[in-house]
C-alpha cells in the first residue's frame, strides 16, 4: 500500500526511538475526565430546555430545538478540527518536537479562523432554506432564525476550542481538556439562566449565553496554551514553519477524510432513521428514545477512544512499537469492559429508562421490545469506536474513510435484505452489524498500516 500523505513522517526519518510506557493509568487518566466532559454536554440542552420552557410558549421551546438540532448537525460535522489536531500533536509530542507541536496548533488555529468566517457568510444561505425543511410552522422557523442568527455569531471561538482541545488531548492532559469544558460548559449554564430567566431575554439570553460561554473558553484556552508554550525550550516556530505547503496540504486531507467519515456515519442514522419513520409514529418515536442508549454508550466509548488517540499517535511519533501494542490491547480491553457493563446495566434498567423519557403507553410497550438491540450497541460499536480512535491518532484517515464508506455499502445491503423479512426487528439488527463490520474492517487492515508504519523503525 503506498504511503499516504497524512502529515505524519515516515518512521525513521531520522529520529530516535523514545520509549514510554503505557499502563491502565495513562489510558484512564485520558478517557475517565473526557468521558466526564461528555456526560456534561447533556446538561446544556436541558438547561436551555428548563429555561425556555418557563417561558410557556410551545413555538419557542420547539424553535429552539430545531435550532439546536441543526446547529449540533453543523459543527458536530466539523469537528475533525479536534481530532485532526490531537492525532499531529500526539505525534509531535511522541518525537519530543515541541516546536512542530506549536506549528501543529496555530496551523490548526489559522484554520479554525477562516473556518468560523466562512460559517458567518454561509449563515444566510442555511437560514433561508435550512428551517424551512426541519418544521412547517413559521412562527417556528422564526424562532430558530433568530436563534440560530445569533448563535452563529460564535463560530469563530467554537472551531478555536476545537483546536485549543485538540492540542491539550494530543499532549494527554486529559484533567485540563475537562477543566476547559467545564469552563465552556458551566459558563453556558450560568449564563443562559441568568440572561434568559433573571433578564428574561427568553430565547435570545439563551443564544448569547452560549456565544459568550464560546468566547469565554476560547479566551481561557489560549492563556492555557500560552504558558505551555513559553515552558517549552524550542525556539518558537516562524511563519514559514507554521504555513509550510506540504504540512498544509497534509492536515487538509486529514481533515477532509475525517469530514467525509463524519457525514458517512450520519447518513447511516438518518437512513435509519428514515426507514425507521416507515413504520408509523410509535415506532419512530420509539427508536428515538432507544437512540439515547446507543448515544449514552458512545459517551463513554468516545473517552476511550480519545485515548487511543492519544497513546497511538504519540507511539507513532516515538518510533516505539511496543508502547503501540500496549496502547492498542489496553484500550481495547477497557473498551469491551466498558461496553459488556453498559450492556448489563441497560438490560437490566433500561426499562425504567423508557419509562422516564416517555409516557405513552405504544410507544413504552414498543421501545420495550427492541431494547436488546440497543442495549449492545456498545459491544457492537466498541471495536470500531477504539480502531477510529487508533487510526485518528495514526492518522491514517485515508484508510478510516474508505472502512467507513464500504461499512455504509454493507449497511444498506443489510436494511435491503433484513428490514422486508424482521421489519424493525430487522433495522436494529442492520445497525448492529453496521456497527460491528466497521470494526472488523479497521482491523482487517490494521496490521499492514501498522507494519507501514513501523517497518523503518524495526
Amino acid at each position: 500500500m503506498a504511503h499516504q500523505a497524512t502529515g505524519n513522517r515516515p518512521a525513521g526519518a531520522g529520529e530516535a526511538v523514545r520509549p514510554f510506557a503505557v499502563t491502565h493509568a495513562s489510558v484512564l487518566s485520558i478517557a475517565v475526565p473526557m468521558t466526564i466532559g461528555y456526560l456534561t454536554t447533556p446538561l446544556l440542552g436541558l438547561t436551555a430546555t428548563a429555561v425556555v420552557g418557563r417561558l410557556g410558549n410551545p413555538a419557542a421551546l420547539a424553535g429552539l430545538a430545531i435550532g439546536a438540532i441543526l446547529f449540533d448537525l453543523i459543527f458536530g460535522s466539523l469537528s475533525f478540527f479536534r481530532t485532526s489536531t490531537t492525532g499531529l500533536t500526539a505525534q509531535a509530542f511522541g518525537r519530543g518536537d515541541a516546536r512542530e507541536q506549536q506549528a501543529v496548533f496555530w496551523r490548526a488555529f489559522i484554520s479554525a479562523i477562516g473556518l468560523g468566517f466562512l460559517m458567518l457568510m454561509a449563515t444566510p444561505l442555511i437560514l433561508a432554506y435550512a428551517p424551512g425543511l426541519m418544521t412547517g410552522d413559521t412562527s417556528v422557523a422564526d424562532v430558530t432564525r433568530h436563534y440560530f442568527g445569533i448563535r452563529v455569531l460564535s463560530s469563530p471561538a467554537t472551531f478555536i476550542n476545537f483546536a485549543i482541545l485538540g492540542y491539550v488531548l494530543g499532549r494527554g492532559q486529559g484533567t485540563l481538556a475537562l477543566f476547559l469544558q467545564i469552563v465552556i460548559n458551566g459558563s453556558n449554564i450560568i449564563l443562559s439562566i441568568f440572561l434568559g430567566l433573571h433578564l428574561g431575554w427568553g430565547v435570545d439570553g439563551v443564544a448569547w449565553g452560549t456565544v459568550s460561554a464560546e468566547v469565554i473558553g476560547a479566551m481561557v484556552g489560549m492563556i492555557v496554551v500560552f504558558r505551555q508554550f513559553r515552558t517549552m525550550p524550542s525556539e518558537r516556530p516562524g511563519l514559514a514553519d507554521i504555513l509550510d505547503r506540504a504540512r498544509l496540504v497534509a492536515l487538509f486531507q486529514l481533515n477532509a477524510d475525517i469530514l467525509i467519515r463524519s457525514l458517512v456515519l450520519n447518513c447511516a442514522y438518518a437512513i435509519m432513521t428514515r426507514v425507521g419513520s416507515s413504520f408509523g409514529a410509535v415506532t419512530l418515536a420509539a427508536n428515538a428514545v432507544l437512540m439515547n442508549v446507543f448515544l449514552l454508550c458512545s459517551f463513554f466509548l468516545d473517552g476511550l477512544a480519545g485515548a487511543a488517540e492519544q497513546l497511538a499517535g504519540r507511539s507513532l511519533g516515538a518510533r516505539y512499537r511496543p508502547a503501540f501494542d500496549r496502547a492498542l490491547k489496553l484500550t481495547a480491553l477497557w473498551s469491551f469492559a466498558m461496553a459488556g457493563g453498559l450492556a448489563l446495566f441497560f438490560l437490566a434498567f433500561g426499562a425504567s429508562m423508557i419509562d422516564l423519557l416517555t409516557t405513552s403507553p405504544e410507544v413504552r410497550a414498543e421501545a420495550l421490545s427492541h431494547l436488546g438491540w440497543a442495549a449492545v450497541t456498545g459491544l457492537t460499536g466498541a471495536l470500531a469506536f477504539q480502531l477510529d480512535g487508533v487510526y485518528i491518532g495514526a492518522t491514517w484517515s485515508r484508510t478510516m474513510r474508505n472502512m467507513m464508506l464500504a461499512s455504509l455499502a454493507g449497511f444498506c445491503l443489510a436494511v435491503a435484505v433484513l428490514v422486508p423479512a424482521f421489519g424493525n426487528h430487522g433495522l436494529w439488527l442492520a445497525i448492529n452489524l453496521f456497527l460491528g463490520l466497521r470494526g472488523l474492517l479497521l482491523l482487517a487492515m490494521l496490521p499492514s498500516r501498522t507494519h507501514q508504519s513501523f517497518a523503518a523503525a524495526q
